[in-house]
Formats: structure tokens, sequence, C-alpha cells
């Protein structure tokens, strides 16, 4: 097709017309984006980068309209789009500590400031009795709402903690320097710092041949490179790769044992996470020691040594060079944490100042127990009796929370590597619903008893007539059993489009938010 000039867009030309089009915002990172993985073709002329507009209306015809288009006729009427939130670019549905940690199953920001607005107000008191990272505590507080949290998870709990702590980050930011110049005499002292840089150098020219981008990418897309000439040149460099481990004499699996440490990480890694922990064990404040704590989880699950594809669901270590059928090149396992250690490290410092600056007053607390038991008011004594006073006078107005889905997620297993890290006891047989029970009619069940315990108990602590708000993926209706038999009903529910997955299963379904008060 020979293209008119006319027709040739820039890259932020491109940008303005799709977000004209789509009505959303499409920024030129996105445009980018396209470009650079091979969805649209880019043209040259006077050294400008520029594509085709009848190229890029053609892709968001085919992958956005009629794939939205798709999803609506699947999901029905009844679902409420405006809780989709699909049009919040993801700097806002991750903003400040909200993504201070990867978390499965959390949801995104805008959700809980709809809710909150639309049924709290100043100075109520907002209860989420599966609190998981914090999502409802952040967001009250910026709204100037009390705020108490609950979770079995003892790691779940350090995650909010440390996103709402009063953190001096001037000493912080000071315990991160020294920190990474040990890690620095220990990497120019190992053969690691070698290994890595010739590494990647012969890697960097090996991808450059073989897998030349976005052209290799478009093809692949077209289903015009065969399996085979993956596995020969993933084979091909496989000698390149073993001919470096020889020259430098580098260890690729641990003979410590069978825990998961030993077997999702390469030995350099685990020698400089330990260096880390030891630092982190003599840092007296505890509010440093927990964010340190956050920082080196967030980063040891981003070296475990698996494919950049299985880092939400683990299959089997792999110790070698790999295709990637993410990056659509040849990729390796990480040998060192101190890039990845150092750039969590800034991010995290940043995020906290960022919500530092927007938080108000307002109380929060979060406490490691069981919903179903645990005595709220005795515990906010111990930890906040200004709070506790404030509490009891004036007692809890509602729920937000998304409890676990059933049969869904096991969220200790989650977090295995920051529990067998930090030595913290893992209380998985007290989850409610985990992945490992899964989904039949005994496990449903027990589920509906577990969800009704913790109503029944978080309704001690309440007002006369709360107003409790279910974010529930609810396939097997149980919801309206579970708010009976807490002597409750469901006053409203609205089915919720969810859209943007992280994982690499993108199909949309819904979920229900039900609104739940008195009989």
């Amino acid at each position: 097709m020979k293209l008119l000039e006319k027709n040739l867009l820039t890259i932020k030309e491109a940008s303005k017309w799709a977000s004209r089009f789509l009505d959303r915002e499409i920024t030129e990172s996105n445009i980018s984006y396209l470009i650079s993985y091979g969805k649209i073709k880019k043209y040259e002329k006077k050294g400008k980068i520029l594509i085709s507009l009848e190229e890029l209306k053609e892709y968001y015809d085919k992958n956005i309209l009629n794939k939205e288009k798709k999803i609506k006729e699947k999901l029905g009427k009844e679902i409420n789009w405006e809780l989709s939130f699909d049009w919040i670019p993801e700097r806002e549905r991750t903003k400040h500590v909200h993504r201070l940690h990867p978390y499965k199953g959390k949801f995104i920001p805008q959700l809980v400031e709809y809710f909150l607005k639309r049924y709290f107000k100043e100075g109520d008191i907002v209860l989420d009795p599966f609190v998981g990272s914090g999502t409802t505590l952040i967001q009250a507080n910026e709204m100037n709402i009390h705020s108490i949290g609950i979770d079995i998870s003892k790691f779940n709990t350090i995650i909010t903690e440390v996103k709402f702590a009063n953190i001096n980050l001037v000493e912080l930011q000071k315990i991160i320097n020294e920190t990474l110049k040990i890690l620095t005499t220990y990497e120019k002292n190992s053969h690691i710092l070698e290994f890595e840089k010739e590494l990647k150098k012969q890697l960097e020219e090996f991808n450059k041949i073989n897998f030349p981008s976005p052209e290799f990418k478009r093809k692949f897309r077209d289903e015009k490179i065969s399996k085979d000439y993956l596995i020969e040149k993933q084979n091909e460099f496989l000698k390149i790769y073993q001919s470096l481990i020889k020259k430098y004499n580098i260890p690729l699996s641990q003979e410590m044992g069978n825990s998961f440490l030993d077997r999702w990480y390469i030995p350099s890694v685990r020698e400089e996470a330990q260096k880390i922990l030891n630092i982190i064990q003599n840092v007296k404040d505890e509010n440093i020691k927990k964010t340190l704590m956050v920082i080196l989880s967030r980063t040891v699950r981003s070296v475990r040594a698996t494919t950049h594809m299985d880092l939400d669901r683990l299959k089997e270590p792999q110790y070698t060079p790999y295709y990637c059928y993410k990056h659509f090149k040849i990729c390796k396992p990480v040998f060192s944490l101190i890039p990845m250690f150092k750039k969590y490290a800034k991010d995290t410092v940043k995020r906290l100042a960022e919500y530092k600056n927007l938080k108000t007053n307002a109380y929060q607390e979060v406490l490691t127990g069981d919903s179903r038991n645990i005595n709220i008011f005795e515990e906010v004594k111990k930890k906040n009796k200004d709070f506790y006073q404030l509490l009891k006078n004036k007692r809890i107005t509602g729920i937000f929370s998304s409890p676990p889905y059933v049969g869904q997620i096991d969220y200790h297993e989650q977090h295995a590597y920051a529990y067998e890290l930090f030595g913290i006891e893992r209380r998985d047989e007290l989850e409610i619903g985990p992945l490992y029970k899964g989904k039949e009619k005994g496990a449903r069940e027990s589920y509906i008893e577990g969800i009704t315990q913790v109503l029944k108990n978080s309704l001690k602590y309440m007002i006369d007539d709360p107003t409790i708000i279910i974010v529930a993926n609810d396939e097997y209706n149980l919801y309206p059993e579970i708010a009976k038999r807490s002597g409750l009903k469901v006053i409203e529910e609205h089915k919720r489009p969810v859209l943007n997955r992280t994982s690499r299963d993108k199909n949309a379904y819904y979920e229900s938010i039900f609104v739940i008060g008195r009989e």
C-alpha cells in the first residue's frame, strides 16, 4: 500500500489522535510500545519516526474496539461499565504506595474511593477484615476516614504497616546507601560482575542478529517463525552460556536442601540476599527494618530462577537461558540482585514520600489475627489508646473489603520466599477459601461458614446499622446465603467488569460488589 504523506503521523500526533479515537488517554509511550513490539509498522522520514494512520486505526479497531464489543456481549447488559475504571492510566491505578509490593488479587484504589465517597464520610471508621496489602486503609486515610485492617498473614500486615508508617526517610536512605556500598564491594570481589558483563554483551549481540526487533516480533505474530527455529537458537546460545559458566566457575544450583530458597535462587543471588538480611536484622528502628524487608522481598520476588512468563505461576526452576515469549528473544536467569535492589529502594523512598504528603490525621491501624474471632477493641487498645477511645465511643461505621475468592489463591504461598527468608510463621491452615482446598461443595460450605463468622464477629464492634461492602467474584452465588446467616441482607449488587489483568490470563470477567445491611 502506498502511503500518502497526510496519513503519516509522528508519535506525538498518533498519541493525540488515538486519545480522541478511543476516548481515553493514549500516551506517546503506548504508541512507542506498539512500534517496538511489531504491532504496527515504523516509517522514517528525515530522521523522524512515523506511523500510518490507517494501520493505527486498523489495529485499534481490531484489538481494542472489537474486543471491547465482544466483552460487552459476553458479560451482558447488567454490567456497570463505570466501575471498570478502564480509562484510568496505569500510573494512577498504581499510584504512590499502591505499588510498593506485588500482591495477587488486590483491587484498584479508584474502586475503594468510589464506594467510600458514596457510603462513608470524614471521621467515620471503616474496617477491612481481609486487609491484604492495605488498599482500603490507604484510600480511607486520604479521605480523612479512620481505618482498621486485619489479616491472618503476618507478611501482609507488614506490607500494609510500611505503607502508612511514620518512617524517617533520611535515615532509611542512609541505610540503603550503606547496604549498596557493602553489596558493591562483595560483587567486585567475586566473579559475578565480570561474568554478567561478558554474558550481557554476548546475549545482546546474539539477540540482535537472530531476533531483530521489531521485524522478528511481527513475523512471530504472523506465525512465520517455527518453534524449531526458537529451539535451535536457544540451544545455540546455551553452548556460549555454558562456556562462560565454566570460564568463571559460576555455580548454578544449590545443594543445601529442598526449601523454596534453595530451589528457586541461583547461589550468588542467595548470598547477596543473605548479606542484606544480615544488615536488616541489626536495624533498631522497627519502621525502617520493616521497610527494608519489603524492599528486599520485592527484589527477591523479581530475581527468582524462573522465566519471565512464569513469574506469577512458578513451574520449574530455570537456570539456563531460554527463548522468552514475553520479550521475543533469548533471556537469562538473574545472577545478581543488586541492580533490582537499587531500583526498588529508590522507588520505595519516592512512593513513601509521595504518600506522606497526602496523608491526613485520620487513624490507621493494622492487626495480625483471625477476623473470625479477634477482639478488635482490645487489639487496637494495645497499639493506640487514643484511637481505642474514639473507636469505643464512635464504633465502626462499616466494612469495605475483598475477601478471598473461593479456591483461587493460596495467600501465604504467593509470598513463600518472604516467609522463608525472614523466618515468619505461616498460618496457611487458617486461610478462608484457599486454592489448595478447591471449589467443591465441601469447600464452598466451609467458605460460607468462614465469611459468616467474620461478619458476625465484626458486627460486635460496629454501629447498629452498618454498611458492609464486599467485592467478590461470586461465581457460586454464595453471598446472599452468607448475608442471611449473618443476620443481614444484600441491599444492592453492582456487577463490575474486570478488564485490566496483570497476569498471563487476560480473559475479562465480572465481579460483584455487594452492599449488605441489616435485615
